[in-house]
């Protein structure tokens, strides 16, 4: 910081920023070349967790793995974002699991999206959809498909009873291509995995347990796609990584591995959204905006810095400017740029919050705000 306030280091500019909608929205710690949009193959074949040989990424699919994509695909949506405030766009993949339209998908793939659509491979129609909510530390949520009615849905397995071994089926719209699902056939090399996902360029990241380890290609735009079992029914949900979103170490062997979440986890989480109940960190409804930008790479003080303020936004009419150091949320400190996303996350717009913050010439200010709705609410 500058002015008279020598007690701080000053931000370093030039940095990524991070989108702070509505929470601060850390929305690009999922990155705007997440999935569709990611330059490569990431999670790619060769997983060690039980010593198995990889496979080919390259290499088309077998006549296993065509016959089993044959039992799901009428059941999936092509699912494409608009990240408006940070002017990108991705694709991934979503699993209907009602008829009028509910979808279950990766948390990454939907946040800080301001417009969301999916594409239904069984009717070929586009929907706009909206979130009903999500849960960012297994990394799921659920979407709604405006007007729809009559769809195709996917049949869910039982995750419980998979060992390493058995062969598997990872099932996407690899590569964000859209159109005809691909499949990579491959088998669980590892189970109760932990694997930490991040952005590179904002070094946020969440924790990721009990997943579920194959040496199948899961690619970008796979996101939120089925992990099936021999029979077809879906076992997991592939969560993939991609330029901006990779993963980072842990029990997997991140860098040679595919990953989903265990079907048995989903259902928890899809369960608790479906009955509105806002329990171990699930999100229910619209996100709440305080409608500013941080430095995510700030190395000073506690607190987060504001690197830019979105034009009429709660934080806008309240008076924050860049250069300012947010210091306490709704009575609560703010530590850094995560803890000021977790606590914007916990409210709902139309919450009466206080904010305080310490502008460039060390002056500390407090004023109360109401929080705007958020991307794709």
């Amino acid at each position: 910081m500058s002015g008279t306030d020598t007690g701080r280091r000053a931000p370093r500019r030039g940095s990524l920023v991070l989108l702070v909608l509505v929470v601060v929205l850390v929305a690009a710690v999922w990155a705007s070349s997440r999935d569709g949009h990611g330059s490569g193959r990431v999670a790619g074949p060769g997983g060690t967790a039980s010593g198995t040989a990889g496979r080919s990424g390259s290499a088309p699919p077998s006549a296993e793995a065509t016959l089993t994509l044959a039992t799901v695909e009428k059941g999936l949506v092509d699912i494409n974002v608009v990240l408006g405030y940070q002017g990108a766009r991705a694709a991934a993949t979503g699993m209907v699991l009602t008829p009028s339209g509910e979808v279950l998908t990766n948390n990454h793939v939907v946040n800080g999206a301001t417009e969301i659509s999916a594409v239904d491979v069984g009717d070929g129609r586009s929907y706009p959809a909206t979130v009903v909510g999500y849960d960012r530390g297994h990394d799921l949520a659920v979407i709604q498909l405006k007007g729809a009615s009559g769809l195709a849905t996917v049949r869910l397995g039982d995750s419980t009873r998979l060992a390493v071994g058995d062969p598997v089926t990872a099932v996407g719209n690899a590569g964000g291509k859209g159109s005809v699902p691909t499949a990579a056939a491959g088998q669980v090399t590892g189970l109760q995995r932990s694997i930490t996902a991040g952005d590179d360029a904002t070094g946020e990241s969440e924790q990721l347990t009990g997943m579920i380890q194959v040496d199948a290609a899961v690619q970008p735009g796979d996101s939120g796609g089925p992990l099936l079992d021999r029979s077809g029914s879906v076992v997991g949900v592939d969560t993939a990584a991609s330029e901006g979103f990779r993963f980072r170490g842990g029990t997997g062997n991140a860098g040679s591995a595919g990953f989903a979440t265990p079907i048995a986890t989903a259902r928890t989480v899809v369960d608790a959204i479906e009955g509105g109940r806002a329990v171990d960190g699930i999100h229910i409804g619209a996100t709440a905006m305080l409608g500013l930008q941080v430095d995510a790479t700030f190395d000073g003080s506690p607190g987060a810095v504001v690197a830019g303020v979105v034009d009429g936004s709660p934080a806008a009419r309240a008076g924050l400017v860049a250069g300012d150091l947010i210091t306490s949320f709704d009575g609560r400190s703010v530590t850094d740029p995560g803890a000021l996303t977790t606590l914007v996350t916990g409210h709902r717009p139309g919450d009466r919050v206080t904010v305080q913050w310490t502008d460039q010439a060390g002056a500390t200010h407090s004023r109360t705000v109401t929080l705007a709705a958020g991307p794709a609410d």
